[in-house]
């Protein structure tokens, strides 16, 4: 690992057609913060994290470790894993795709393939299989494959388990849990029940400025999980055909579910219950020992 990172935006202003997208930005992110950037769609994350990684031309000033990602563009990039919100339309084989990623960063691409094998995608069978060809999930996995496959001191994830089924969800938060002290994490999202368990900072954007930057404490661990137990009034088929999503075994009679969640998860997934609520009867979720 290089250097504790970081990261300073100055009053960073960006207008597209006339429109202010970000309106003089201002904040500091370091070593062992786990930002959620959270917003409504247009508010301004994803310009922001652009500007991070200089794609766009701004005001004011960004900085990682004294360097503009602008004018340093390839030294800044090799400090960061970014998983994009949009997978980019690639046409290159999911192996050189790879090999090239491992490349830029100078480390081992055999380590993103392992990620992706723990995240559930044998990156080397479709190794030929052009990166466009994949299926969603299959990409999302590739991508944060290749972020968390190598040694970074800046995670930038812009809504990174949107395609992911729970139990790759899981190994992807467990996988994080491993890295939290040891570099920063910016993490965007609509939805703040969606990151809340991941991060220990949350800044919300509205119409390009920041409305609130507050320090949280979760006392559920990222990487831990919870065993839960659902009792309904009857058995409807809607709700088993959701649970068994999230890989939920029923009794006999169907009225009673028991699976496991993982804990950064459990909002998401009282969420979902919540589409049900007429039929429950009582929910248990303990967290493993």
């Amino acid at each position: 690992m290089m250097n504790p990172i970081s990261i300073q935006f100055d009053k960073v202003s960006k207008t597209f057609r006339g429109n202010k997208v970000l309106d003089d930005i201002s904040l500091g992110i370091q070593q062992g913060d786990r930002v959620a950037f959270v917003g409504s769609n247009g508010a301004g994350k994803t310009t922001l994290f652009r500007c991070l990684l200089g794609e766009y031309l701004h005001g004011g000033t960004v900085s990682v470790n004294g360097k503009a990602p602008r004018n340093h563009r390839q030294e800044v990039l090799k400090q960061i894993g970014f998983v994009p919100q949009l997978p980019p339309p690639l046409k290159m084989p999911v192996g050189q795709l790879i090999q090239f990623a491992a490349g830029v960063c100078d480390s081992d691409a055999e380590r993103m393939f392992a990620v992706a094998t723990q995240l559930g995608l044998d990156a080397h069978a479709i190794r030929r299989q052009p990166f466009v060809k994949l299926s969603g999930g299959q990409k999302q996995k590739l991508l944060i494959s290749i972020a968390l496959g190598r040694d970074a001191d800046l995670l930038v994830l812009d809504e990174p388990a949107a395609n992911l089924d729970p139990a790759a969800r899981h190994i992807f938060f467990q996988l994080l849990a491993q890295k939290q002290r040891e570099v920063a994490m910016i993490i965007s999202s609509h939805r703040l029940d969606e990151v809340a368990a991941l991060v220990n900072r949350v800044v919300e954007l509205d119409q390009g400025r920041i409305v609130l930057d507050d320090h949280v404490a979760d006392q559920v661990a990222m990487d831990s999980l919870l065993d839960c137990r659902i009792t309904l009034s009857r058995a409807d088929s809607a709700f088993a055909e959701t649970v068994r999503e999230w890989g939920f075994q029923a009794s006999p009679k169907g009225s009673v579910w028991t699976g496991k969640v993982a804990g950064p998860d459990r909002l998401r997934f009282l969420g979902v219950l919540s589409r049900y609520a007429g039929l429950l009867k009582g929910i248990s979720m303990e967290e493993e020992i």
